[in-house]
C-alpha cells in the first residue's frame, strides 16, 4: 500500500491512498462468504455456491462493493498510522480508482488534532478576590441556623410579616376556574416571595376565615403567563419563633458548648468557602490568560459538532429536567436566539481551545492519571450526576468512556502546573499560595477544566444517566 499526506490548512488533511489488488484478497474472501450465507442458487447447497457462479448471477460489481467497504477502515487506519496525524471524527473518503485485478485507490479527507506549540506561561499574573469574612457573615451565617432551628405556634390575630400562614387558593382565568388552579391547606411564609406576586399585599392583616382576591400573573401550569383573578382564604395564622442567640441555642444546634465557639466555627467554614473559590477564581483566570497566549486553530466540523451537542444536552437534558422549554429558558435569561447561539459558539471554542492546550501540555510534562487520582475524580463526578459511585463506574465502563474521565483528570494536572508558575494575588496586592492545600487545588484545576469541551463530559454524565434508567 502506497500513502502521500496533503496538508490542506492547519486542522485538514487528504489522504491518497493506492492498495494492490493482492491486498484486497481476505476481504475479497471475506465478501463472497457473506454473500454465499444470504443468497439461494437452485443446484448448490447454501453456503457452497462458487465464486464464478456468484459472479455470473449477482454481478462482480457487488461482490467488489462488499469488499471494499470491509477493506477501506482498515486500510484508512494504516494511512493515519503512516502519515502520523491525529484525526478528529470520520474521514470524507472518495474512490477514485477501482481496476479488478490491478488496484483501488481513494482519498480521505479528515479534521485533525493542529500542532500546537505551548506558549512560555512563567509570566502569567492574575489578580482574585481577597478572603474577607465580615462580622456581618458571620451574622448571618449563625442566623441562618437560627432559621432552620424556628418553630410556629397557631396565633389568634391577623396575620403579619413574617408568619406561616395556611391557604385555600382558587384562580381563574376569563372568569374561568382552571382545572389546575385550586389548591388546598398550601403553607406560605408571609414576605418570602415563593408564591405567587401580590399574595402579601392580600393575606397581610386577615385572620383564619377572612378571604381575598387580587390579580396576578401565574408563574406555571396551564396557564402560565396568563393573569389571573385568585382568591385566597385563610385558613390559620401561626407565628414563627426563632430560638434565643445564646449558649443552649448553641448546644441545640451544634457540637458547641458557647455561641462564642459556634461563631467561631462559622467563620473558619465561611474562611475554607471562600479560599475554595479563590482557587477556583485563580484556575479559571489562569486558564484565560493561557488561551490567550496560545495560537490554536480550530477545525470547523469540530466546532460545529460541539456547538450543537451544547444546546441538545441544554435543551433535552437539563432543561427537560427542569420542564423548561428552549423558548421559555430564552426568556428567564432575557437573550434573543441570535445572543444564544453567538454565546454557545463562544464557549465552545473556548472548550476546544481549552482541551487542545491541556492534552499538550499533558504530553509536554509527561503527566499521568494514577488509580487513585482517577477514583477521586470519578466520586466527585458521580456526586454531581446524582447517582451512587458504583453506578456512575459501571455505566463509565460499559459506555467506554474511561479515557475520557482519565483525560479531565490528566487536563486538571496540566493547568495545576501552569498555575503553580503563575503569580496570583489578590484585590488587597497580596501574594496567593495555592500551593498550601494540594487536594484542594487539583480539585478546583479539575472543575475548570469539565468545560474543555463540555460535550465530553455531558458524554460521560449521559451514558450513567441512560444506564441509570435502564
Amino acid at each position: 500500500m502506497k500513502s502521500a499526506v496533503e496538508t490542506l490548512n492547519p486542522t485538514r488533511v487528504r489522504l491518497t491512498v493506492e492498495v494492490p489488488f493482492e491486498e484486497l484478497k481476505d476481504s475479497l474472501d471475506a465478501a463472497y462468504k457473506k454473500i454465499n450465507q444470504q443468497v439461494t442458487v437452485k443446484g448448490f447447497r447454501k453456503g457452497k455456491i462458487p465464486a464464478r457462479v456468484i459472479d455470473q448471477r449477482f454481478g462482480r460489481g457487488a461482490v467488489l462493493e462488499e469488499a471494499v467497504n470491509d477493506a477501506l477502515p482498515r486500510f484508512y487506519t494504516d494511512a493515519v498510522n503512516e502519515a502520523e496525524v491525529n484525526p478528529l471524527g470520520q474521514p470524507d473518503v472518495d474512490i477514485t480508482e477501482l481496476k479488478d485485478g490491478e488496484l483501488l485507490a481513494f482519498t480521505a479527507e479528515v479534521d485533525i488534532r493542529p500542532s500546537i506549540e505551548i506558549p512560555d506561561y512563567s509570566g502569567i499574573e492574575v489578580t482574585v478576590d481577597a478572603v474577607e469574612v465580615t462580622d456581618e457573615d458571620v451574622a448571618k451565617s449563625v442566623e441562618q441556623l437560627r432559621d432552620r432551628f424556628a418553630s410556629t405556634s397557631p396565633v389568634e390575630r391577623a396575620a403579619a410579616e413574617g408568619d406561616v400562614i395556611t391557604v385555600d387558593l382558587e384562580a381563574k382565568v376569563d372568569g374561568e376556574v382552571l382545572a389546575d388552579g385550586v389548591a388546598e391547606g398550601v403553607q406560605y411564609t408571609i414576605g418570602s416571595g415563593e408564591l405567587l406576586d401580590g399574595i402579601d399585599e392580600a393575606v397581610t392583616g386577615k385572620s383564619a376565615g377572612d378571604e381575598a382576591t387580587f390579580t396576578s400573573v401565574l408563574k406555571g401550569g396551564s396557564a402560565e403567563g396568563k393573569e389571573a383573578e385568585v382568591t385566597v382564604k385563610v385558613t390559620a395564622v401561626a407565628a414563627r419563633e426563632v430560638p434565643e442567640l445564646d449558649d443552649e441555642f448553641a448546644q441545640m444546634a451544634s457540637e458547641f458548648d458557647t455561641l462564642e465557639e459556634l461563631r467561631a466555627d462559622s467563620r473558619k467554614r465561611l474562611e475554607n468557602m471562600k479560599q475554595y473559590d479563590q482557587a477556583t477564581q485563580a484556575q479559571e483566570r489562569v486558564l484565560d490568560e493561557l488561551i490567550k497566549l496560545a495560537e490554536v486553530p480550530i477545525p470547523e466540523k469540530l466546532l460545529e459538532d460541539e456547538v450543537n451537542t451544547r444546546k441538545h444536552n441544554l435543551e433535552h437534558h437539563q432543561l427537560g429536567q427542569m420542564g423548561l422549554t428552549i423558548d421559555k429558558y430564552l426568556e428567564i435569561q432575557g437573550k434573543t436566539a441570535e445572543e444564544f447561539d453567538a454565546e454557545t459558539r463562544e464557549q465552545a471554542v473556548k472548550g476546544i481551545k481549552t482541551q487542545f492546550i491541556l492534552d499538550e501540555l499533558v504530553n509536554k510534562e509527561k503527566l499521568n492519571v494514577n488509580q487513585e487520582e482517577l477514583t477521586e475524580h470519578l466520586m466527585r463526578r458521580a456526586a454531581s450526576s446524582g447517582m451512587s459511585p458504583d453506578q456512575f463506574a459501571q455505566a463509565v465502563v460499559e459506555g467506554g468512556q474511561v479515557p475520557m474521565l482519565v483525560g479531565e483528570v490528566a487536563r486538571g494536572k496540566a493547568l495545576a502546573v501552569v498555575v503553580e508558575s503563575a503569580k496570583v494575588v489578590d484585590t488587597n496586592g497580596e501574594t496567593v499560595d495555592l500551593d498550601d492545600d494540594e487536594d484542594e487545588t487539583g480539585e478546583t484545576a479539575e472543575a475548570a477544566t469539565e468545560d474543555a469541551p463540555a460535550a465530553e463530559g455531558d458524554k460521560a454524565d449521559e451514558k450513567a444517566a441512560e444506564k441509570s434508567e435502564g
